[in-house]
This record gives C-alpha cells, structure tokens and sequence, in this order.
C-alpha cells in the first residue's frame, strides 16, 4: 500500500483535512471524523510497514477543577474507570494524570501493511475517535454542569 492509495482514501470519505510537514514521519496527515474533531494519520520514520492513527485530546481546565475536588480515592478510582473503559476498545492509550487529575490523554491504533485496507483503515479511525468520545462523555456526565441537548456521537 502507499502512501497515494492512504491519501485516495481519506479524501473519498470526505475525511483529509491537510497534510502536515513531519520530519519524524514519512506522511503525516490530519482528517476530520467526524467534523471538527482532528486524528492524525501517520507514518512513523523508519517504520515502512505501519501506520499509527493517533487522537489526543485535553480535558478541560473546568473538569480539571472537578477532579481535583475529589479525594484522592475517588481521583484514584475514576483514573482506573478510564483505563478500563479504553482498553474494552482494543486500542493503546496513555493517559496523563498527575496526582490523578486526568489532564491529557492519547488514544491510537496501528494498522500494519499487510493488514491494511480501506474499510480497515475508516474502521480504525471510527474506533479510535469512539475510545477518545467514550471518555470525553465519561468526564462530562461525572463534571459536566449541564446535560447537551441533543444526544449523538459525534460531538
């Protein structure tokens, strides 16, 4: 598979935001899935066989604020809850909580050449954007201060 047919892809589904220049990376690019949330594609320099689909995301300093309220048992506890709740996903993730305040975290997935096809390529976009969701609706249903209006995946 190359690079081009990688590129065909993400622009037939509509996904390809923009290539970025990375000189870690053979290809580096940003997709949109669903709108306005950003999921790098890349090809890691020196790996010819894979690829790495990566979404970080930062939490708020409002939720921030309403886990560092709670004790450290509980800040404790709600760090375990997203570490399970990630890895029900099938996917790598690394979380950055100091003092149990979950601050950051890293959700990807790696998709080897001879695995990769398209469906497996949107499929693992798909997973990687619902393990990166289940959190952000984990944080909010806990210290969230309203419920959204309108109930969908794709925030």
């Amino acid at each position: 598979m190359s690079q081009e047919m990688i590129k065909k892809w993400l622009d037939e589904e509509g996904f390809l935001r923009m290539e970025v220049p990375d000189e870690n990376a053979r290809f580096h690019y940003v997709v949109n899935y669903p709108e306005d949330h950003v999921i790098d594609i890349i090809q890691p320099a020196g790996k010819d066989d894979m690829i790495l689909i990566a979404c970080a995301t930062s939490v708020s300093p409002e939720h921030q604020a309403g886990i560092r309220a709670l004790s450290m048992e509980k800040r404790t506890e709600f760090i375990w809850k997203v570490r399970f709740t990630l890895n029900r996903f099938g996917v790598d993730f690394q979380l950055d909580h100091p003092e149990n305040v979950l601050n950051s975290y890293l959700v990807t997935d790696e998709i080897f050449f001879d695995g990769l096809s398209k469906d497996r390529l949107i499929s693992s976009i798909k997973n990687v954007f619902r393990a990166k969701l289940q959190v952000m609706w984990m944080i909010q249903e806990r210290f969230g201060e309203e419920r959204p209006e309108h109930d969908s995946m794709y925030v």
